[in-house]
């Protein structure tokens, strides 16, 4: 059975919207999810992104805002009002707890699935500790080492090479998923990512 290659930040809208229904999809083929979190702050500039402050209201109200809460409906997925509160602060150390996770052996579907609709429907600050204590323990996992272990090198050499490959495969931001080398970008090519599974595209 094919893998699918996902690339994605623990803070990412997007990505939340289609979390669920791509384990969905994974599970139902019996496909294995290749989890890839990476810094989506630093891929952007070398995807030729505008600049966020350089947007004009109306794409950020669209792209941000209604686009998430027709998604949110489509799919399914709560969401709050708003943007979190604390969506600016850092996403490293949430990253890190999932490879942290990875590098251990654990399957963590379910954790980046809590991370990131504690962030879009629960306002959760994924920078902080205490936090993502919580989140871990709520995906039936022990906290302690995976949040020591997420600073160390290995670690962060990890979160690092996925960075690095996101920007050498020319991936344009979160979500994005690979079937056998196919790149699909955007929870929307979910229902593409299935029938490439069963039938590639020529």
């Amino acid at each position: 059975m094919a893998d699918i290659e996902y690339f994605y930040a623990a803070h990412s809208a997007y990505a939340y919207l289609g979390s669920r229904r791509l384990r969905e999809i994974a599970k139902a083929g019996d496909h294995r999810i290749v989890h890839k979190p990476f810094d989506l702050r630093k891929l952007m500039p070398s995807t030729g992104a505008t600049p966020m402050a350089d947007r004009t209201k109306a794409h950020i109200d669209y792209y941000f805002g209604r686009e998430i809460k027709r998604w949110s409906e489509h799919r399914n997925a709560p969401v709050m009002k708003s943007t979190p509160t604390h969506h600016a602060n850092d996403i490293t150390v949430p990253n890190c707890v999932l490879i942290a996770a990875l590098s251990q052996g654990v399957n963590i579907d379910e954790l980046s699935h809590i991370f990131l609709e504690a962030h879009w429907r629960d306002d959760a600050d994924l920078a902080d500790r205490a936090t993502l204590e919580t989140l871990v323990k709520n995906a039936g996992l022990s906290p302690t080492v995976l949040l020591e272990t997420a600073g160390s090198d290995p670690v962060v050499k990890l979160y690092d090479d996925f960075t690095n490959e996101a920007v050498a495969r020319s991936v344009f931001g979160s979500p994005t998923y690979f079937v056998a080398g196919d790149m699909f970008y955007g929870q929307d090519r979910l229902e593409m990512v299935e029938r490439a599974l069963d039938r590639p595209y020529a």
